[in-house]
């Protein structure tokens, strides 16, 4: 029986465009952590994953290439339109985070590995979304504090993040504790198991089932 409207299709959909961004996203290269990134310029969408054994909390995502934390670096700044203070935004921010995950003192850089595809910013916007609902990155919503800059004094006198609670040792872990560890790790493992278990309903991944 034909339906008696017919369909609808906006391929411009904010659906359908995040789609395809993140599976485009999703074919590019994983580069490891453990070296220094060679310097490029612009900005784009990034992604960071546990690679290898020896992150406990981490290794059931493996095999799956489920990211722990996804982000972006913009070429001006949505607030005020400016352009960007270097021409590498991009190259910046991973380098900072490969620097984070070298000064904890339970992870090691070589364990991790980091996705990136440079593109304008509205789109990169789309895909950070896009990954960031699908997936819920544990770093993104379990142990927020990964991505935040060091704020001088302010970050000394201001309660430590989830983050720096599991994973201690930037110079930045001044604050005073008000996290839990053990509970902070229960969130992850339970967040973790979650995510091995849905993964495969993601639109850019069901071809993979």
């Amino acid at each position: 029986m034909i339906d008696p409207e017919p369909a609808y299709f906006d391929p411009l959909s904010t659906k359908d465009l995040t789609t395809i961004i993140c599976g485009r996203f999703e074919r590019e290269p994983l580069r490891s952590l453990e070296s220094e990134l060679p310097r490029f310029e612009g900005s784009g969408l990034y992604a960071i994953y546990c690679v290898a054994s020896g992150s406990d909390l981490y290794e059931p995502l493996i095999s799956f290439g489920i990211p722990v934390y996804v982000g972006k670096s913009h070429s001006h700044s949505s607030a005020t339109g400016d352009p960007a203070p270097t021409p590498d935004p991009l190259w910046r921010r991973v380098r900072g985070h490969r620097t984070s995950i070298g000064d904890a003192d339970n992870l090691t850089a070589s364990h991790f590995g980091v996705r990136l595809l440079r593109m304008p910013d509205v789109h990169c916007d789309l895909g950070e979304n896009g990954l960031r609902v699908g997936y819920r990155p544990v770093w993104n919503s379990i142990l927020t504090g990964f991505g935040s800059n060091e704020q001088g004094s302010s970050t000394r006198s201001s309660a430590r993040s989830r983050w720096d609670t599991v994973h201690p040792g930037r110079r930045r872990t001044f604050g005073r504790e008000t996290h839990d560890l053990q509970t902070q790790r229960t969130r992850v493992q339970e967040r973790v198991a979650e995510q091995v278990a849905s993964y495969h309903l993601l639109p850019w991944r069901a071809h993979e089932v």
